[in-house]
């Protein structure tokens, strides 16, 4: 497997015979076609870290098949890295995936001339997740202490509109002291500013944060507690750029971020569960000069609801298929929260 891009991001091309792909992330590769044609080879794509005899059965198997093979592939599938002692085999793995600086292409730093290791950083947060707590008699999940409230209004739309109290700009930059608590407390992020976001896991499962509207540069992570000077192990030149990163088990990922997109911007975990029961934030991104031209007007078929219901037009449903008319089946769509490693084997 050689590993080509990642999430839109090109990448120092290097050999892999398997890979840590975690939940929301996304790769592409390229294949030769020079193994021996004796027979077809298999394409295992397992889950990781969890408890694998319980997933065996979204095991997904396919089959590489050279035009003049000699016969199928058989045998046992392939196990995974045999890691269980090893918990550094797959962070290396994650710092070995690195940006292909001289390669041209979409990418936020065309012909490499977008250094982020020399921009100064202009706010730093701490975000640490904890295993779930009970707030209020109910079981909740909290970044930096702070279990999040989703507000009956939008928070952009309560913008627009100068409605009040949906939202509160006062989430801290570092864990809070004391019990946790439920708020819709969201980021204030600086527009086009530089932000330093470290995403420490204190939970005993793997996690992966995704942000809306931005490519992150992944510039560093350790097991450990994060502190001051571990900026002294960053990745200052070729971290990748992507939107999803993994954060392993009492370990903490660093994440640099170049503040160029107005909006309302989720940062959350990918873990279902843990996102329901509150674990995510909002970075808050406002163009403060008088006429903004960097960001999209309202569309027309905008939902209005909350504070805001009485702005709802009518909605023109007369184009929608008919269900019923076109004899839809139901289809089921399995989301697995899991980590996955991809092999070739035959």
């Amino acid at each position: 497997l050689l590993l080509a891009e990642t999430e839109g991001s090109y990448t120092v091309q290097q050999n892999y015979t398997s890979l840590d792909i975690h939940v929301g992330q996304s790769s592409s590769f390229l294949v030769t076609m020079d193994q021996n044609a004796s027979t077809d080879y298999y394409i295992v794509a397992s889950a990781r870290f969890v408890n694998e005899s319980l997933w065996q059965r979204v095991t997904g198997v396919a089959i590489l098949r050279y035009s003049n093979s000699k016969g199928k592939a058989s045998g046992p599938l392939p196990d995974a890295p045999n890691d269980q002692y090893d918990k550094t085999f797959s962070m290396n793995q994650a710092r070995s995936i690195r940006w292909n600086v001289t390669a041209s292409g979409a990418r936020p730093n065309p012909q490499g001339s977008f250094r982020y290791g020399s921009i100064n950083v202009t706010e730093v947060y701490v975000l640490k997740n904890m295993p779930p707590v009970t707030i209020d008699g109910k079981r909740r999940t909290t970044l930096s202490g702070i279990s999040f409230i989703n507000p009956t209004t939008p928070i952009r739309l309560a913008d627009q509109f100068k409605v009040k109290g949906v939202y509160k700009l006062d989430f801290p930059t570092m864990p809070i002291e004391g019990p946790p608590r439920m708020a819709t407390s969201i980021i204030n992020g600086t527009y086009r500013g530089f932000m330093e976001v470290v995403l420490q896991n204190n939970d005993t499962k793997m996690q992966s944060y995704h942000m809306d509207g931005y490519a992150f540069f992944v510039v560093g992570m350790d097991y450990g507690e994060w502190t001051e000077n571990s900026r002294g192990t960053y990745n200052k030149w070729d971290g990748i750029a992507r939107s999803t990163t993994q954060v392993f088990p009492g370990a903490w990922t660093a994440i640099l971020i170049s503040l160029d997109n107005v909006g309302v911007w989720n940062l959350r975990t990918e873990n279902l569960d843990s996102w329901y029961l509150g674990q995510e934030t909002y970075v808050r991104v406002v163009n403060p000069e008088a006429t903004n031209k960097t960001e999209l007007p309202i569309p027309d078929n905008a939902l209005f609801c909350g504070a805001l219901k009485k702005m709802q037009k009518p909605q023109d449903i007369s184009s929608a298929p008919s269900i019923i008319g076109n004899r839809s089946k139901p289809f089921l769509s399995l989301v697995m929260m899991i980590s996955v490693v991809i092999c070739i084997f035959n």
